[in-house]
């Protein structure tokens, strides 16, 4: 089963990224189009694949999200982490909670999820905690329409699963964006989580070697 979700998820990957190439093409086609087109739907939040404002970027956009996709990535590798002890790693097998309140246990199970192809899923759980801090109402506004971009929308390589009740519910709740927008969102892709890859996590190399290297006395001087 992991294998066919693993497959399937190259396969949704090369479709979004060709939908992406084609979406550049086209942005480049449309270089004599006249300034004031861009902003015909500018609050459009749909799915819908022809709504422009969902596609075409301008560069300080690109910058902004740049820099909110390395804010909420953090450190993905567990080498590069405050180590944990022995306990720590331990006490992740006992309850996915325990994992997810680690930062460090968060880390090293987004590793393991690069390796599934399904990193997006813990980026997109860390995206809604940092917005839930926010109060700063044009800053919600702002990191909603990122999140929808790069999690939501049927256009980005990174689109968590998540069903239609949910999406009904998002594009409802993008009328009158809110730090609460995604919650519904991520507690789905929370239990996913939980239920799909929590346990291949616990029986993986990476938590196994984790687990080996804490439990091996350290070199003699």
């Amino acid at each position: 089963m992991g294998s066919e979700r693993v497959e399937m998820r190259k396969r949704q990957m090369q479709v979004h990224q060709e939908a992406a190439a084609s979406v550049l093409q086209a942005r480049h086609s449309m270089g004599n189009t006249p300034t004031n087109a861009s902003n015909a739907c500018c609050f459009c939040w749909c799915c819908c694949c022809s709504c422009s404002c969902l596609t075409v970027r301008g560069e300080d956009e690109t910058v902004q999200r740049t820099t909110f996709e390395r804010r909420t990535e953090g450190t993905t590798n567990c080498e590069e982490s405050l180590k944990p002890t022995l306990e720590d790693v331990c006490s992740w097998a006992i309850s996915f909670e325990k994992v997810m309140k680690s930062a460090v246990g968060r880390s090293c199970f987004r590793q393991f999820l690069r390796t599934e192809f399904s990193e997006e899923n813990m980026m997109f759980w860390l995206a809604c905690e940092e917005l839930k801090k926010e109060t700063n109402k044009t800053v919600v506004e702002e990191k909603v329409r990122q999140i929808y971009e790069d999690f939501i929308s049927i256009l980005s390589p990174k689109e968590v699963s998540l069903d239609s009740r949910v999406r009904e519910v998002i594009n409802r709740n993008m009328l009158e964006p809110t730090s609460q927008t995604f919650d519904d969102a991520q507690q789905q892709i929370y239990t996913l989580m939980q239920r799909d890859s929590y346990p291949r996590f616990i029986n993986s190399t990476v938590y196994m070697d984790l687990v080996k290297s804490l439990e091996e006395p350290p070199p003699e001087p």
